[in-house]
């Protein structure tokens, strides 16, 4: 590694002691590894960082970089224990806390770890020290706790937005019934929580949330039961959140038979592709994965395919993989060779290009881009500090550099840090050390025994301001064999428009029944909790999901109903007029002298205004036909009954005057008779007025008594008045019917009271029947049961006081004399 004059900077990694070389200068930054093939590609991109950054004359001009590497061994003791090795500069099995036996070079940062639990013993231990450290797989928001870890920074995006871009991704596809895998870690049951709180808010439930243990601690048969309880759900669709050491290929052999599961894993899950070449991992074949971005480093591929035990003789673990994959004897830096006695000698014709692409990618680099992403934020902020204190005119000597360098003061430049890596990404942190929230999902396709590749499907941004963008291209997932298009996984089949869902009682509110909405409400989307009351002028369809107009009704003059009543009244109102024209003719005759002509013209005109009225009840209700049709109706019958009651009292008086001396001849008088009717009507009249003062009939449409019907009506605004109104006009036809009985046995001229008598008991009678048969209907059968009471009253008044005179003065002539009258008994 060509290094840049005057000083350097030491970093150090951790991974199994990796490099014995300890390359001095300023700084030392501290990377964990698992010996894994894959995984070398972080320690290499590490030291193609440094290499670029010592190269560079733009960035750290005259200081060198130098790293120093250890293995955290997948364990919070070996990570804790060299941490403090580092922190003192002793190798020894007992580091010396407080004291550094550093004889070259000062330690500025530590890069590290890739898990979470490694990764807190490392915070724990550098945040007493406020050390620079950043973790380039270390997802847990545990970290965002700047009074637990004040130092720690991460090129990874914090879990809990994935969280929220999982919950996202499962309401795009309607999945509102899923299951959850975790790994039973504290890390684990953090992740879990988030992810049931998240899909939780969205709309969704979690059916079922399983913990991992560890192996050995995981037995086969805890796997085949879970299998079985998986089964059990009924679920579609489980969201994996576990580490490697946790997912183990075992466990994925026993997930092959559930082929109808689709998986969604998380980017902490993403080692999950180490596991191609066994079998088992046909069962993740059209699942989806969430990734931290894929990131582009020039020249990396070549710089990964060029490596060799012969220019990295120092790393034994290097020399250890070259072993295993070629079967051969690296040379060693002391000349030997590694494993000698069992492999032969290795030749310069085998390359790291012969390795699949399934252990040794060199393509696609996502945890590699975070690692050259990390080493590349320590160098820029190394570069701010130096600068600012140049600027600021500090000496940039090494020694001073050296002796005034101070750990914290890294963190002001890193927090103010913003740049851009090789892929054109821009680099920030945020006040908890989190960098830009950006995911990218991801649609695996298995072709078979070490051969599977991800296809980009969708992205995951979130704004420093918390606006969220999830992007998809459904066309572009392969989902799985066994799923033509997307599944679906819900506890209850979605609710189609016209039903609305119902709670299960114990049960989560993902699972409920659909109940069909009642009469006159709607559902017009899917999964309604409520149903929509329609408009007053709709009605619901018969699916419920539509709001259609109602059937308007109102007796109206094109209805069969409305032309009959409306044919009647019109014969009834001829028939009246006829009536009335041949008594004006009529005039002079005796019979219609005898018969009280000014008060047969009021009665005859009265019940002609009568039958009139009925058609302001016929055709649809305005303002005006409101206010006159009942009380127009009330005071011309009133009027009508008034005339009969007059007509009685005179015939009564007439009688009882014809005695000698009697004191009643000045009552027989026409004036007291039309007297009597205006007095009479006059109580009518003041109950109308205030009917209409205080609470007037209106237009009123009723959409309660007849499903799906519009009943246009008038309201009467006061029931009370209207019963008044009617009460009173019974009271007079009561009075009328009682003083027509006692005079109905008056001689034979006077039989008119007879006629009045029959007239009085018809009308009686129509409107007692009247009051529970109005009741009792609704709509336009209301109106003409009203109507029918009218005429059929109106009727018997015509027919029994007036066709027997009209008989007689247009068929019997021969009667209409006043010899006659005088002499005749029974006749009229």
């Amino acid at each position: 590694m060509s290094l840049k004059p005057d000083f350097s900077i030491l970093l150090a990694t951790i991974a199994e002691q990796v490099s014995k070389v300890r390359h001095t200068g300023f700084n030392q930054m501290l990377l964990g590894f698992c010996f894994t093939t894959r995984f070398f590609r972080h320690y290499f991109a590490l030291v193609y960082a440094i290499e670029e950054i010592n190269k560079n004359p733009d960035l750290l001009p005259n200081i060198t970089l130098g790293f120093e590497v250890f293995n955290s061994g997948v364990s919070e003791a070996i990570a804790a224990r060299n941490i403090l090795s580092l922190l003192s500069g002793r190798e020894e099995s007992v580091p010396v806390p407080n004291y550094s036996c550093l004889s070259t070079g000062v330690l500025a940062a530590i890069i590290g770890d890739m898990l979470t639990p490694t990764s807190v013993a490392m915070a724990t231990i550098t945040g007493l020290y406020r050390y620079l450290q950043v973790s380039y797989g270390a997802m847990d928001p545990i970290f965002s706790d700047r009074h637990r870890f004040p130092s720690f920074y991460r090129t990874v995006p914090n879990d809990m937005h994935e969280a929220r871009a999982i919950a996202r991704l499962l309401k795009h596809f309607g999945w509102t019934w899923v299951g959850i895998l975790i790994s039973d870690d504290e890390s684990g049951r953090r992740a879990g929580e988030e992810l049931e709180r998240e899909i939780s808010n969205s709309g969704g439930c979690v059916a079922f949330l399983e913990r991992l243990l560890k192996p050995p601690y995981f037995k086969w048969e805890e796997a085949i039961q879970l299998v079985k309880r998986i089964r059990g759900y009924s679920v579609s669709v489980v969201i994996v959140r576990c580490s490697k050491v946790y997912m183990d290929h075992s466990l994925i052999s026993y997930l092959k038979g559930l082929t109808t599961i689709l998986y969604i894993t998380s980017a902490v899950t993403s080692h999950l592709k180490d596991f191609i070449y066994y079998s088992g991992m046909s069962v993740l074949n059209g699942s989806l994965e969430f990734a931290i971005p894929k990131g582009e480093i020039p020249g990396l591929t070549h710089f990964l395919y060029s490596v060799n035990p012969f220019n990295f003789s120092d790393n034994y673990m290097f020399v250890q993989l070259w072993a295993g994959e070629f079967e051969c004897a690296p040379a060693l830096p002391d000349g030997t060779f590694a494993y000698e006695s069992i492999f032969p000698h290795c030749k310069r014709d085998h390359t790291m290009r012969e390795v699949p692409l399934a252990e040794y990618d060199a393509y696609n680099f996502y945890i590699t881009y975070s690692v050259h992403t990390a080493v590349y934020a320590v160098a820029h902020a190394l570069h701010n500090m130096i600068s600012s204190k140049a600027h600021s005119g500090h000496p940039s000597e090494s020694e001073s550099l050296e002796k005034d360098f101070q750990p914290w003061q890294l963190h002001h430049y890193m927090r103010d840090l913003h740049f851009k890596t090789s892929s054109g990404d821009e680099i920030y942190f945020d006040d908890r050390g989190d960098p830009p929230t950006h995911f990218v999902i991801s649609s695996w396709i298995y072709y078979g025994r070490a051969n599977a590749t991800r296809i980009k499907v969708g992205s995951y941004h979130r704004s420093p301001s918390g606006e969220e963008q999830l992007t998809i291209d459904d066309r572009a997932i392969h989902w799985h064999p066994d799923f033509k298009q997307a599944p679906r996984s819900v506890c209850t089949e979605s609710c189609l428009p016209g039903y609305r869902k119902v709670p299960l009682k114990g049960k989560p509110v993902c699972c409920y029944n659909c109940t069909l909405c009642s009469e006159g409400e709607i559902t017009n989307k899917t999964d309604m909790t409520n149903c929509i009351m329609c408009p007053e002028d709709q009605w619901s369809n018969q699916k419920r999901d539509a709001c259609i107009p109602r059937v308007v009704e109102f007796l109206s003059y094109e209805d069969l109903l409305g032309v009959a009543l409306t044919s009647i009244t019109s014969f009834f109102s001829l028939l009246t007029a006829g009536v009335l024209g041949v008594f004006i003719k009529y005039r002079n005759t005796p019979l219609v002298k005898a018969n009280n002509r000014d008060l047969s013209y009021i009665l005859l005109l009265s019940l002609l205004l009568s039958f009139l009225c009925c058609l302001l009840f016929i055709g649809r209700p305005s303002k005006t036909s409101c206010l006159l049709r009942q009380t127009a109706f009330g005071i011309i019958f009133t009027i009508a009954v008034s005339s009969v009651l007059a007509k009685t009292i005179t015939v009564i008086i007439a009688f009882n005057a014809t005695k000698p001396g009697s004191k009643l001849r000045k009552w027989v008088d026409p004036r007291v008779s039309r007297l009597l009717v205006l007095f009479c009507s006059l109580g009518e009249v003041v109950i109308c007025v205030v009917w209409l003062l205080r609470s007037a009939p209106f237009p009123d449409i009723d959409t309660r008594s007849e499903t799906g019907k519009m009943i246009l009506q008038c309201n009467e605004g006061s029931v009370a008045a209207f019963f008044a109104v009617v009460a009173y006009m019974g009271f007079l036809a009561l009075l009328s019917f009682v003083v027509a009985s006692i005079a109905r046995k008056l001689p034979a001229t006077f039989n008119e009271a007879q006629f009045i008598t029959f007239s009085m008991l018809v009308f009686c009678s129509v409107w007692v029947s009247f009051i529970p048969a109005y009741l009792s209907t609704k709509g336009r059968y209301m109106v003409a049961v009203e109507i029918f009471a009218i005429l059929t009253s109106s009727a018997g008044l015509l027919g029994c006081i007036f066709i027997p005179k009209v008989y007689i003065i247009l068929l019997r002539p021969e009667l209409n004399t006043k010899e006659y009258l005088m002499g005749r008994q029974g006749t009229l």
